[in-house]
């Protein structure tokens, strides 16, 4: 099964809006703090799926952001997903309940503490660097256990 998605990481000041995927069941990100955004619609591009998943999520309407990368997601035998990356620092509008688990401003140096897929973290610190346009390839196994990680081509280290 082939899916794609997009992911938003807003900022404001030294806080990141991070959502903590607490609601629905059989959710592969339980209890994982993860961005905000979710799978494209029919004929939808990056943006306009973003635009709308930061809305429905949050309430936000994004008025400042940034395209960063794509994330292939391989995990177990058969479901791949091509996860379009942004970071934002503009919005308008007033929060929203989200109804996939709770929203929470955290401050940027504490992100890394939080309950996270292992491979997030790899794209996180890249997005804290300001790093240029990226792709990242992640390879889980069905334990959840992160494989492998590939650079721009390139293997990382475990």
């Amino acid at each position: 099964m082939t899916k794609m998605s997009t992911l938003c990481y807003i900022r404001r000041g030294g806080d990141v809006l991070m959502l903590h995927r607490t609601v629905k069941k059989n959710d592969i990100n339980h209890d994982k703090w993860i961005g905000v955004g979710g799978h494209f619609e029919h004929a939808e591009s990056p943006e306009d799926c973003v635009l709308r998943e930061v809305r429905e999520e949050t309430g936000y309407t994004l008025t400042s952001f940034r395209f960063r990368g794509i994330v292939t997601f391989v995990y177990g035998e058969d479901t791949v997903e091509y996860m379009h990356l942004f970071t934002a620092d503009g919005f308008t509008g007033d929060p929203v309940d989200c109804d996939e688990g709770v929203l929470e401003w955290i401050p940027r140096d504490r992100i890394l503490d939080l309950e996270l897929w292992e491979g997030d973290r790899i794209f996180l610190k890249l997005l804290e660097k300001d790093t240029d346009f990226f792709s990242l390839k992640l390879v889980y196994n069905t334990d959840d256990e992160l494989e492998k990680a590939v650079l721009n081509g390139r293997e990382l280290d475990a």
